[in-house]
């Protein structure tokens, strides 16, 4: 089990206590600071079932100064792994499944 985790995020903070909460193992990944490769940013967006379109945070300023509405999934994919901000979070992998923890609450989804 991974947490894809940004530690400024009150969100990803949530989902991360769920989880300490239920003494589940786990590990995290500060993906900030532990930049994703392609492939597995790609990996992710297949276990999570979703595009690159929706997957990015188009809130953040980095979407609108990179003028990303238009962009192809290659491009969004490349703006977020230059710009790891740009990744929704939290992310929690269980096996080969993944979902954003949007609330932090839809992470148990996939809890055992």
């Amino acid at each position: 089990m991974m947490l894809y985790h940004n530690p400024r995020c009150s969100k990803s903070r949530q989902a991360l206590a769920i989880l300490e909460e239920r003494g589940e193992d786990f590990q995290t990944r500060k993906y900030m600071d532990d930049f994703l490769s392609e492939e597995e940013l790609r990996t992710l967006l297949q276990q999570l079932n979703m595009t690159a379109s929706e997957l990015i945070r188009k809130g953040e300023a980095a979407y609108k100064e990179q003028g990303l509405a238009n962009a192809s999934e290659d491009e969004l994919v490349a703006a977020m792994l230059s710009e790891p901000k740009l990744i929704e979070r939290p992310i929690l992998v269980v096996e080969e499944q993944a979902i954003v923890g949007r609330p932090p609450e839809r992470i148990l989804d996939l809890l055992p």
